[in-house]
Protein backbone atom coordinates (compact mmCIF):
# COMPACT_ATOMS: atom_id res chain seq x y z
CA UNK A 1 0.00 0.00 0.00
CA UNK A 2 1.34 3.41 -0.99
CA UNK A 3 0.74 6.35 1.27
CA UNK A 4 2.16 9.01 -1.03
CA UNK A 5 1.77 9.93 -4.66
CA UNK A 6 4.61 9.47 -7.10
CA UNK A 7 6.59 12.69 -7.57
CA UNK A 8 7.33 13.27 -11.28
CA UNK A 9 10.52 15.23 -10.51
CA UNK A 10 11.90 12.99 -7.77
CA UNK A 11 14.42 11.72 -10.33
CA UNK A 12 17.14 14.39 -10.69
CA UNK A 13 17.41 13.78 -14.43
CA UNK A 14 13.68 14.34 -14.95
CA UNK A 15 13.88 17.54 -12.90
CA UNK A 16 16.96 18.70 -14.84
CA UNK A 17 15.23 18.13 -18.18
CA UNK A 18 12.19 20.12 -17.02
CA UNK A 19 14.48 22.94 -15.85
CA UNK A 20 16.08 22.98 -19.29
CA UNK A 21 12.66 23.23 -20.91
CA UNK A 22 11.77 26.14 -18.64
CA UNK A 23 15.10 27.88 -19.27
CA UNK A 24 14.64 27.51 -23.02
CA UNK A 25 11.36 29.43 -23.01
CA UNK A 26 12.49 32.25 -20.69
CA UNK A 27 13.80 35.39 -22.32
CA UNK A 28 17.46 35.70 -21.43
CA UNK A 29 18.89 39.04 -20.38
CA UNK A 30 22.43 40.35 -20.77
CA UNK A 31 24.93 37.73 -22.02
CA UNK A 32 22.34 34.94 -22.04
CA UNK A 33 21.69 35.17 -18.32
CA UNK A 34 18.50 33.62 -17.03
CA UNK A 35 17.64 34.71 -13.52
CA UNK A 36 17.20 31.67 -11.32
CA UNK A 37 13.78 32.80 -10.08
CA UNK A 38 12.50 32.74 -13.68
CA UNK A 39 12.86 28.94 -13.68
CA UNK A 40 12.41 28.34 -9.96
CA UNK A 41 8.95 29.90 -9.69
CA UNK A 42 7.28 27.95 -12.51
CA UNK A 43 8.94 24.73 -11.35
CA UNK A 44 7.71 25.08 -7.79
CA UNK A 45 4.35 26.86 -8.26
CA UNK A 46 2.96 25.62 -11.57
CA UNK A 47 4.58 22.17 -11.66
CA UNK A 48 4.40 21.61 -7.88
CA UNK A 49 8.06 20.62 -7.62
CA UNK A 50 9.81 20.80 -4.27
CA UNK A 51 12.88 22.76 -3.31
CA UNK A 52 14.88 19.54 -2.98
CA UNK A 53 13.79 18.44 -6.45
CA UNK A 54 14.74 21.83 -7.89
CA UNK A 55 18.15 21.71 -6.22
CA UNK A 56 18.84 18.14 -7.32
CA UNK A 57 17.73 18.91 -10.88
CA UNK A 58 19.89 22.01 -11.01
CA UNK A 59 22.94 20.12 -9.72
CA UNK A 60 22.31 17.36 -12.26
CA UNK A 61 22.05 19.83 -15.14
CA UNK A 62 25.24 21.62 -14.07
CA UNK A 63 27.14 18.35 -13.55
CA UNK A 64 26.21 17.22 -17.06
CA UNK A 65 27.13 20.57 -18.61
CA UNK A 66 23.60 21.44 -19.68
CA UNK A 67 23.42 24.59 -17.56
CA UNK A 68 26.06 26.92 -16.21
CA UNK A 69 25.31 28.25 -12.73
CA UNK A 70 26.93 31.54 -11.72
CA UNK A 71 28.91 31.34 -8.49
CA UNK A 72 26.48 33.78 -6.85
CA UNK A 73 23.57 31.45 -7.64
CA UNK A 74 21.51 34.30 -9.07
CA UNK A 75 21.43 33.17 -12.68
CA UNK A 76 22.12 30.31 -15.08
CA UNK A 77 23.05 30.09 -18.73
CA UNK A 78 22.08 27.41 -21.19
CA UNK A 79 25.16 25.61 -22.45
CA UNK A 80 25.54 24.59 -26.07
CA UNK A 81 24.57 21.04 -26.92
CA UNK A 82 27.41 18.60 -26.69
CA UNK A 83 28.08 15.32 -28.39
CA UNK A 84 26.42 13.51 -25.49
CA UNK A 85 23.26 11.83 -26.85
CA UNK A 86 21.60 12.13 -23.42
CA UNK A 87 21.52 15.92 -23.70
CA UNK A 88 17.93 17.00 -24.24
Amino acid sequence: MKHTDERPYADPEAAARKLLELAAIVAAVQDGRIYIERINAPFMVELKGSGKEFGAGLKHAVAHGWLELHESGTYVRLKKASEDPRVP
